[in-house]
């Protein structure tokens, strides 16, 4: 079964960084999306990033450019998320996901998900 082993989340200060970490094992297919997404408390679910494990192309949210840097590891079907600049905004349990279709992922009807790592951003 498909397993997502998350690790990194806890308590930063404001302007501090932070690097998730996501191994997916059991997922038998070549070419998918490794994502974070976010939820706090009283808000929707977010898309933060992706990767797309077959040619390498991500996506952020507009608040997480130029802050947030996904990565990944092909062979170790491993992805990163190192987060910098964080503010109290950033403050939400992260999940990993991975999926074949995007879509279906933002609407949360399709892919794995991780049991997520919260991420706590005080001043």
């Amino acid at each position: 079964q498909v397993q997502l082993v998350e690790s990194g989340g806890g308590s930063v200060q404001t302007g501090g960084s932070l690097t998730l970490s996501c191994a997916a094992s059991g997922y038998t297919v070549s070419n998918y999306y490794m994502a974070w997404f976010r939820q706090a408390p009283g808000k929707e679910r977010e898309g933060v990033a992706y990767i797309f494990m077959g040619n390498d192309i991500t996506w952020y949210t507009d608040s997480a450019k130029g802050r947030f840097t996904i990565s990944r590891d092909k062979d170790k079907n491993t992805a990163y998320l190192q987060m910098n600049s964080l503010t109290s905004d950033d403050t939400a349990m992260y999940y990993c996901a991975v999926g074949t279709h995007w879509p279906t992922m933002v609407a949360g009807t399709g892919g794995y998900w991780g049991q997520g790592t919260q991420v706590t951003v005080s001043s």
